[in-house]
């Protein structure tokens, strides 16, 4: 019954910023684990953020100071904004949720990525 649908993804020059955001149906955002995680052509994917019930929110130091989430509670809308882009930053960004809180740490759920529901992804795509 749960969805969720990313959008926002496209083309940027390095340097440059991008916005990408996830809605859902059937699926209230407060209190809840959520995150991005992403995967580009030949790499692992990567947890980038994961922000719980509370708002506390953790990044992958390849993002960190660049990347910052955000939950829009009353719209059910999760947000990655990304400024400073590189072309590192490439990849198939994918939103993805846990049925309600974060267990552990928030590190432990940036490592684990063992998310309840997934989106399908947005491209972004960087270029120098």
């Amino acid at each position: 019954q749960v969805q969720l649908v990313e959008s926002g993804g496209g083309s940027v020059q390095a340097g440059g910023s991008l916005r990408v955001s996830c809605a859902a149906s059937r699926f209230r955002y407060s209190r809840r684990c959520m995150g991005w995680v992403r995967q580009a052509p030949g790499k692992k994917r990567e947890g980038v953020a994961v922000v719980d019930s509370g708002g506390s929110a953790i990044y992958a130091d390849s993002v960190k100071g660049r990347f910052t989430i955000s939950k829009d509670n009353d719209k059910d809308i999760l947000y990655l904004q990304m400024n400073s882009l590189k072309p590192e930053d490439t990849a198939t960004y994918t939103c993805a949720a846990k049925v309600r809180y974060c267990r552990g740490s928030l590190a432990t759920a940036l490592a684990s990525l063992d998310f309840d529901f997934w989106g399908q992804g947005t491209q972004v795509t960087v270029s120098s």
